[in-house]
């Protein structure tokens, strides 16, 4: 990972992992020694390139889930490149913890996906036990990825990764209920809320890693 250019989108999974806690810290108000990034900077390119990878997620969630409630079409379409997105996701991850690391990521990971799944197609039969299963399922997933991602770095506090992919999972949630109630706007407004918090906690994220690795933005 000599070269930024090339190892930018290892780098923005790296802030991720690494940086989580420090992030949590900003969107919560607390205080952090960590100056945000300037904008003419790489530690300004890794800022861009974080949200845009975590913006992306939420954008592609949110269309594959509502396009698995309308049974549209374009479903599998959207479906696949949100799978792009996650296996993306587990290569940076494997850059930096190596192929077994990203194995896992990448099946946590997708499992998280496949019980919105899971919630969407019961939601729109008016399943209330497949509702309740697949957010019981989630609660898992938010244990799991906690688990794996604080067993990882041990800057991670488990409990703090916990509590932010517990509100990620919120957001969508009730993005895909509003929609079921064909509360449009009130959907949106949720898919907003959910790339607000992304994108909040992205730029400590960037913070986070350029305290971490100042060598690579000298």
């Amino acid at each position: 990972m000599t070269n930024y250019k090339k190892g930018s989108a290892a780098m923005a999974l790296v802030a991720a992992v690494v940086g989580l806690a420090v992030g949590y810290g900003v969107a919560r108000g607390m205080k952090t020694d960590t100056p945000m990034p300037a904008t003419d900077t790489k530690a300004a390119d890794l800022r861009v390139l974080l949200n845009a990878l975590e913006k992306e997620h939420v954008a592609l969630a949110s269309a594959a889930v509502r396009n698995g409630f309308d049974g549209r079409a374009d479903f599998g379409a959207s479906a696949d490149s949100l799978d792009k997105n996650s296996v993306a996701l587990s290569q940076a991850v494997g850059s930096v913890y190596g192929e077994a690391a990203a194995a896992k990521f990448l099946e946590i990971w997708r499992s998280h996906i496949t019980f919105f799944v899971n919630y969407t197609v019961a939601a729109k039969k008016g399943d209330k036990a497949g509702m309740d299963k697949a957010v019981s399922d989630l609660g898992g997933y938010a244990d799991a990825i906690a688990d794996l991602l604080s067993g990882a770095n041990e800057n991670l506090p488990r409990e703090t990764v916990k509590q932010l992919v517990l509100e990620h999972i919120d957001h969508l949630k009730g993005a895909v209920d509003a929609y079921g109630a064909r509360d449009y706007a009130g959907s949106y407004a949720k898919q907003h809320d959910a790339s607000e918090q992304i994108g909040v906690i992205a730029d400590a994220l960037a913070g986070a890693i350029v305290k971490q690795k100042p060598e690579l933005f000298k």
